[in-house]
Parts: C-alpha cells; sequence; structure tokens
C-alpha cells in the first residue's frame, strides 16, 4: 500500500515535464554565462584552496567538502546502479548531460545563496529560502521550499542513504540471524548497521556545523580519492574494453533498449539525486563559505558537480560495465539484458560490489560497504546541515522552541527506519524528497533571473575584477543595482 502511494506520487513528481526543466535549465543557464563551467575551470580550481575559514564561517574548501558530502553519497555508487538496471547503459550519458550542463545551474543557485545570506547566531546561514525571499519577494513561496525541504531532507531523503549501507553491509558479511520485531523480521546486520550509524550520527549533529565541516573536510576527499583509485585500477586492468564501453554507452543514449524515456528518465533523475545541481540544497552550504565575493563560490560549487558525477559516477559506472555485473530491467519481470541473478537488485550497491568483488576477490564487497558508509554517512551528516538551516530561516519569524532538537530526533529515527526497510520504498521516498525540491528550487531561480539577473551581475562584476588583476576581490550590491543583499551593504559599511 504505502510503495503504491509513494510510486504513484512519483509518477507525478517525476513526469517528463521535470526531467526537461531540468536538462534545459541546465542548457538555458549555460547559454546565458558563455558556459561558465568551462571558461573558468581554472579559477575554480585556484579559488578551491584560496579561502580560510573565520568565526562565523567556513572555507571555500570546507563549503565544498560540506556539499559534496551531500552529493557524493549512495547516488555514486547505488544509484548509477539503478540508472543502468532500470535506464540501459545510455542512462550514464544522461547523467554525464545533467552533470555537464548542471554545473552552470550550481552556479546560479549558489552564488544567489552567497549574495542574500546572512548573519544568525553567529553563523552565515543562507540557501533557497532566502534568495526565494529577498530576490523574489515571495515570503510564502520561501516558506514553502523551506517546509518541504525540512520534510524531504530530514525524513525522506536519510533513509535512501541508511538504506544503502545496510544492504551493503548484509551483502558483504551476510544476513546471519534474523530477528522478530514490530515491524516484521529483520536482518541482524541491517538492524546493527542502523545502530551504529544513528549513534555516531547522534554525535557529530550535536556539535554544530563547524564539527560537521571538519569531519567531512577529511573523510569526503579521503574516501572519494580511494573509491576512484580502485576504480581506476580495475578499469586499467581492462583498459582495452574502454573504447568499447564508451561506444556502448553513446550508442544506446540515442537508440537505448529500455527505451528513450527510460533512458533520458532514468539519467536525469539519477544525475540529479547524485550532483544536486537545479535540487536547491548545494546553496546551504555555499552561503556558509567565507569568500571576497559571491561568485566565488559560485564557480567553486559548480566544481563540485564535475567531482561528484564525471568523476565519481563515472568510476562506477565504468566498473559495473567492464565487468557485465548489471541487469537491464524490461517490461514487467522481463529483463533486457540479464547478466546476474533475478533476485539482484538494481536499487542497491549489489552492482558495485559485484563489479569490485569479480577483480578483487575477498576484498571487492567489504570495501564498497566501507566506502559507502562513509559516503552515505557524510550525505546524512549535509541533509541535517540543510534542514537545520530551513529551521533556522522559518524561526526568524516563528519562534517555536525544541525545533532543532525535535529535527534531529527525526532524522535519526528517520535514518534507523531506512536502513531496515526495503530498497524500492527508500528510494521511492528519496524520490519524492529530490522532486519536490528540484520543481521548487528551479521555477525559483528561472523567476529571480528573469526578475533580475543578481547572479549574472556578479559574475560579470568578478569577471572585471579579474580583468584588472585586484589584489583583494569587493562586492558591491548597491553600486550593481542588486536589492536587499543586506549582508553585504553592511560588511562594505564596516570598511
Amino acid at each position: 500500500m504505502m510503495q503504491d502511494l509513494v510510486d504513484t506520487l512519483n509518477g507525478f513528481i517525476w513526469s517528463p515535464a521535470l526531467i526537461y526543466l531540468c536538462l534545459g535549465t541546465g542548457l538555458f543557464f549555460s547559454i546565458v554565462t558563455r558556459f561558465v563551467q568551462v571558461r573558468h575551470f581554472r579559477e575554480m580550481w585556484r579559488l578551491l584552496f584560496s579561502g580560510k575559514e573565520s568565526e562565523k564561517g567556513i572555507s571555500s574548501f570546507q563549503a565544498l567538502a560540506v556539499s559534496l558530502s551531500g552529493r557524493v553519497g549512495t547516488g555514486n555508487i547505488a544509484g548509477v546502479a539503478a540508472a543502468i538496471g532500470f535506464g540501459g547503459p545510455g542512462a550514464v550519458f544522461w547523467m554525464w548531460m545533467v552533470a555537464f550542463l548542471g554545473a552552470a545551474t550550481a552556479y546560479i543557485e549558489s552564488t544567489l545563496a552567497q549574495i542574500y545570506k546572512e548573519e544568525q547566531e553567529g553563523e552565515y546561514r543562507g540557501g533557497p529560502a532566502y534568495y526565494i525571499e529577498k530576490a523574489m519577494g515571495q515570503k510564502w513561496y520561501a516558506w514553502i521550499f523551506a517546509i518541504a525541504t525540512i520534510f524531504a531532507v530530514g525524513v525522506l531523503l536519510p533513509g535512501v542513504q541508511s538504506n544503502s549501507i545496510g544492504n551493503a553491509v548484509e551483502l558483504a558479511f551476510g544476513s546471519g540471524a534474523m530477528i522478530d520485531t514490530a515491524m516484521g523480521q529483520l536482518s541482524f546486520a541491517k538492524i546493527l548497521s542502523g545502530t551504529i550509524v544513528v549513534l555516531v550520527l547522534g554525535f557529530i549533529i550535536f556539535g554544530g556545523v563547524k564539527r560537521i565541516a571538519h569531519f567531512t573536510q577529511v573523510v569526503v576527499p579521503f574516501m572519494a580519492l580511494s573509491y576512484i583509485i580502485l576504480a581506476c585500477v580495475i578499469i586499467a586492468l581492462n583498459i582495452s574494453e574502454i573504447p568499447g564501453i564508451i561506444g556502448m554507452i553513446l550508442s544506446d543514449a540515442f537508440t537505448p533498449m529500455a527505451g528513450v524515456g527510460a533512458a533520458i528518465g532514468w539519467g536525469v533523475k539519477r544525475g540529479v539525486y547524485s550532483n544536486e545541481a537545479g535540487q536547491g540544497t548545494g546553496p546551504h552550504a555555499a552561503a556558509a563559505a567565507e569568500v571576497q565575493h559571491p561568485a566565488q563560490q559560485g564557480l567553486v560549487q559548480a566544481f563540485s558537480v564535475y567531482v561528484d558525477t564525471l568523476f565519481v559516477c563515472s568510476a562506477t559506472a565504468f566498473m559495473i560495465l567492464i565487468t557485465g555485473a548489471y541487469n537491464v530491467h524490461g517490461a514487467g519481470d522481463a529483463f533486457l539484458v540479464q547478466n546476474l541473478a533475478a533476485n539482484v537488485a538494481a536499487n542497491s550497491p549489489a552492482f558495485t560490489q559485484t563489479a569490485v568483488e569479480s577483480v578483487l576477490p575477498g576484498v571487492g564487497k567489504p570495501f564498497v560497504a566501507l566506502a559507502l558508509f562513509f559516503f552515505s554517512f557524510t550525505t546524512i551528516l549535509a541533509y541535517y546541515y540543510i534542514a537545520e538551516t530551513n529551521v533556522a530561516y522559518i524561526k526568524r519569524t516563528l519562534h517555536i522552541p525544541g525545533l532543532i532538537f525535535a529535527l534531529k530526533i527525526a532524522l535519526m529515527a528517520s535514518t534507523f527506519y531506512g536502513a531496515v526497510r526495503t530498497a524500492d520504498l527508500a528510494w521511492g521516498l528519496g524520490d519524492v524528497g529530490v522532486g519536490l525540491m528540484a520543481w521548487l528550487n528551479i521555477i525559483g531561480i528561472l523567476i529571480i533571473f528573469f526578475m533580475a539577473r543578481p547572479a549574472m551581475k556578479a559574475l560579470k562584476d568578478y569577471e572585471r575584477q579579474q580583468k584588472e588583476g585586484v589584489e583583494r576581490y569587493s562586492f558591491d550590491p548597491e553600486k550593481l543595482g542588486i536589492k536587499n543583499a543586506d549582508f553585504w551593504v553592511k560588511r562594505n559599511a564596516k570598511k
């Protein structure tokens, strides 16, 4: 019953309209910014390591790590597998496409977050709710986004991450004993992994944003690099097959075995789930960064989309396709391609674990389970930070005691629930959350663009200062005709 309701909701939310809105918005912003994601690639790299944290804000690299911890998660391991399993190899091409175009969208939304950020209780806060209110002038719409986001990242999405951890641990180490509970028979491995995740999660989220930033800036780069190195080893051992794999991805993208709608739909859906461009999650961390100019963090956040999809997702896809560790589902119970047993779930890390295990017997499954633990765990941390930021937005108007504490308890409960439930239900609930946020945020940033173009004005101002060779960048919103950028106006007044 629950699964049917979730599937029906996703049928409306993830209609072709949202698929093409994500692609179309990325293409539009790529054109109007003259492909900022390509022109400023060198500047992105320079900015990544130039910023410093302050008492009120985190560094550009820490903001990147926090947003990457939200991007590099189960979507990179189980999400890629699902895209291939339901959309065929061609879905990988559409993941690449939504990442490349989405980098421009990420620039726009993250620059907006910096322009309209605020200082609250000694910390920088910002995100879509803030820039929708200040740039659009529609507080009611900002509230809808804030409430939807709290529900999405505080209740719906954590379960997807913990579910993949539970499934990976069960597959790597065996289900072991089954335990009778109020939710039916559950595997001991899933209960144990869910309990461990919740305990560690509670320790960190009760420590605040700085603890989250310091944890993720160490863990995310280390695990992402380890995972990519392993993938490169597997690819290098099968280097002769790469041209054929790329050819299969490209040919299947336009003559898809699973149908045009399936390849594009699953590629874009899992692409947005993975890189989050346009979803509205990345801007929350972007707003917390300490930078000289809003465009700087917009460029850094655009770079994070490359890291996520073009590096980590591609690594997973190549491993799965090279080793043939995948099935492609057709109509009903039929398979268009069946290389694995019929009961191997596509909505799980099983394809990836099987791929690595085939090359490194005895090591592959535990390694992917460990990588997935850290990827998914840091994603849950990022979800908490995003939800907390939107609670902080609501508290500006409505002071309800205990909201943050209730959020922490709800997120921990959702995380445990997701760890022990079925993959299809967990992913379905996650898709509802991602889709709701994407609809609200993309419509918002498009309206803001046509109303005032603040992110474009910031980009042109930054490029002007680049040409002048300034040693320290500055941002004067009043001079640029940008209204309600109160944080920057106050900062300039102090100087």
